[in-house]
């Protein structure tokens, strides 16, 4: 109760979920649930203005890369819900929302985006994600929407990068098309 008053239940529902595998005991611990709590409130900070309340969300078209992290989150989440594995699924959404906040720090996070973010979030967050989808202007709960799907266009990787190892260490990288043959590797 006294995590809850502090952080909210959000919070506290996400720290217990993102911990680890639901079938294993862990460690609790109260300092960490301040990871939790940082990152809903980053999203929040990606999708609406501290100072003034307005949703900080536009119309532009997200660029290919944020449609590739996009869509590689979509794909995830869904798999980890699927097989249970929130502490995954909460990590890919941090990822996600990590590349949000870099690409749109000075603009607002392309609706496209923002909008299946907040579904995805749903399960592990519920009242934040309600809050933020009726702030995006929707007036119907999100649970009448259907969750994400992903375009498998964004799936594919253009490159691949291998590792160049002497003696078992790294010394560099390579980085070549995806369809490149054993030949040109």
């Amino acid at each position: 109760d006294e995590m809850c008053d502090r952080y909210g239940a959000d919070t506290f529902r996400l720290y217990e979920m993102s911990t680890g595998p639901l079938e294993v005991s862990r460690p609790w611990s109260t300092r960490d649930v301040i990871g939790s709590y940082r990152f809903l409130q980053r999203v929040w900070r990606n999708l609406v203005d501290e100072q003034t309340g307005a949703v900080r969300v536009t119309d532009d078209e997200p660029g290919t890369e944020t449609l590739r992290e996009l869509h590689r989150a979509i794909a995830g989440v869904h798999s980890d819900y699927a097989a249970l594995r929130y502490n995954t699924a909460a990590a890919k959404l941090i990822e996600l929302n990590n590349h949000l906040t870099k690409a749109y720090r000075a603009a607002g996070v392309p609706r496209s985006v923002a909008e299946p973010l907040v579904l995805m979030m749903a399960p592990l967050t519920p009242h934040i994600a309600e809050e933020l989808w009726s702030l995006l202007g929707h007036e119907d709960s999100l649970a009448y929407h259907q969750f994400p799907v992903a375009d498998e266009q964004y799936l594919v990787a253009d490159t691949v990068e291998y590792p160049i190892q002497i003696n078992g260490k790294v010394r560099s990288r390579v980085t070549v098309p995806a369809d490149a043959t054993p030949e040109q590797v």
